[in-house]
């Protein structure tokens, strides 16, 4: 796939093209994992700081979010993480399951009124407390072969890094591939990212036996696979 235009041609996650011989998991209607199939995308790939300055590195992105990012330094990666959820629970109406704990177990739960704006605020709230060393205690572990559309990849530390599974495809033997989102430090647009290992089928990533997790700009380990 072709990521060299500095135009996007897709709308949104789902007009991304699958890999020859894989088809999109079937989801729930109401599912997070559908929700995200649904994100739009800007037509413009280039990545901006919160402060409207130009990312330095403009080669980890294959397509960038159109999600808000704010003009303080406060939507990193841990947070895009957080973002997400909190925007898809928000569109559902599932407030109450809206709520994010910092690293010492305090719990941040969003209340009326129940509005984008208040929305908004809250998070900021979030961002300033919580962060991947926190949300990493608050997610669960799951074996890289059960990954799902909404599953983060987080290594919890100060700092750490954690990035976001958009979606999942799989082909009639059970291989499983999978697309990822980041923003990053600082604050920066969420992003899609590309695969720098395997360019053929990037921005496409592949469920195999390697106990690592390359990424552009960051390396993890399969075991760090988290849900919800």
């Amino acid at each position: 796939m072709d990521t060299s235009t500095a135009i996007n041609p897709y709308k949104s996650i789902n007009e991304i093209p699958v890999p020859a011989g894989f088809e999109r998991l079937k989801l729930e209607d109401d599912s997070f994992g559908q929700w995200l199939l649904g994100v739009k995308l800007k037509k413009d790939k280039t990545v901006y700081l919160y402060n409207g300055i130009t990312k330095q590195n403009q080669t980890a992105q294959f397509a960038v979010l159109d999600i808000s990012i704010g003009t303080r330094n406060l939507q990193q990666c841990a947070d895009a993480v957080m973002r997400l959820r909190a925007e898809y629970l928000f569109a559902s109406k599932k407030y109450a399951a809206i709520h994010f704990k910092d690293n010492n177990g305090t719990d941040y739960q969003f209340t009326a009124p129940f509005t984008n704006k208040n929305l908004l605020l809250y998070l900021q709230r979030v961002f300033g407390m919580c962060g991947s060393a926190s949300l990493a205690k608050q997610l669960h572990r799951k074996p890289i072969q059960t990954i799902m559309p909404g599953d983060v990849i987080i290594r919890g530390g100060y700092p750490g890094h954690a990035v976001m599974v958009m979606d999942v495809a799989q082909n009639e033997a059970g291989k499983k591939i999978y697309l990822l989102s980041q923003s990053y430090m600082p604050a920066q647009d969420i992003h899609l990212l590309v695969n720098p290992v395997n360019k053929l089928i990037s921005p496409w990533y592949e469920v195999t036996e390697d106990e690592g997790i390359q990424t552009p700009e960051y390396n993890f380990r399969k075991d760090e696979l988290k849900g919800w």
